[in-house]
């Protein structure tokens, strides 16, 4: 028995790196998993100093979906408001990382779904084959899919079941940057890394205004997107910001 706790975390340079740990279940999403993505995530958002989150799956791939037999044991992938595995019906308000190694299939590209990002290693393989097993992909493949890439290839993973490779992934757009196998991670962070030197507030309005322009109508865009930046675009951290650009250093960020 694996007494390992089934998530890991480890901050490196206000970047929280996220491990699925149940590298002998492929890292599967049971309660434990669920309870500790999600508790991370409240961690990411909670804390000030961390910046961006990466999420990583131990051994040989990103993660393969819900743990059947757990599921059948009565314990539940759910947590809390965030969702299945933690994350996928509440992903966090700073940014989100995933490194992909080997696999992301069924659940597990469902939480790649729900990261802003995704790095892929060659080679891996994502999918939503839950139709091959009689069931809908119902944590966010069959509605964030569409909104990520064309409708009629949503509707060939969706339908067929079948998966594709980390090339084809990136594309039509599914996934950012395409690594040698091993060198998901440290793109990740690489990509963190250059998302941490830039204004706290801005990044996550901006996130925010991505994410939610999506059900605007064209009447309601501007004041929407109002809504959401004009504080951070009259506050210390804008002002610090242009004042550091015309003194030419970095700006010391506040997040006010």
């Amino acid at each position: 028995m694996n007494d390992q706790p089934a998530v890991l975390t480890e901050r490196r340079d206000g970047v929280l790196v996220v491990t699925l740990n149940r590298p002998d279940q492929r890292n599967a999403v049971n309660g434990a998993l669920a309870e500790g993505v999600g508790r991370a995530m409240d961690e990411l958002d909670d804390d000030p100093e961390l910046r961006v989150g990466v999420l990583f799956g131990a051994g040989k791939g990103f993660s393969a979906g819900m743990d059947l037999k757990a599921f059948v044991r009565g314990e539940s992938p759910y947590y809390g408001d965030r969702g299945f595995a933690g994350l996928c019906q509440g992903p966090p308000a700073k940014p989100l990382i995933a490194a992909v190694e080997g696999f992301a299939l069924a659940g597990g590209l469902e939480i790649a779904l729900a990261c802003d990002l995704i790095v892929a290693a060659e080679g891996a393989r994502l999918g939503i084959p839950e139709v091959k097993r009689g069931l809908a992909a119902a944590s966010g493949g069959l509605v964030l899919l569409p909104r990520r890439i064309p409708f009629h290839l949503a509707m060939e993973l969706a339908l067929t079941g079948d998966p594709i490779d980390a090339q084809r992934a990136a594309a039509i757009g599914l996934v950012n940057q395409v690594t040698p196998v091993g060198g998901a991670l440290e793109a990740a962070l690489a990509l963190a890394g250059r998302i941490t030197p830039n204004g706290p507030l801005a990044v996550i309005a901006s996130k925010r205004v991505i994410v939610e322009q999506q059900d605007w109508s064209l009447e309601e865009i501007w004041a929407k997107q109002g809504e959401i930046t004009s504080s951070v675009n009259s506050s210390e951290d804008a002002r610090e910001g242009a004042t550091a650009f015309a003194e030419k250093r970095a700006p010391v960020w506040k997040g006010r």
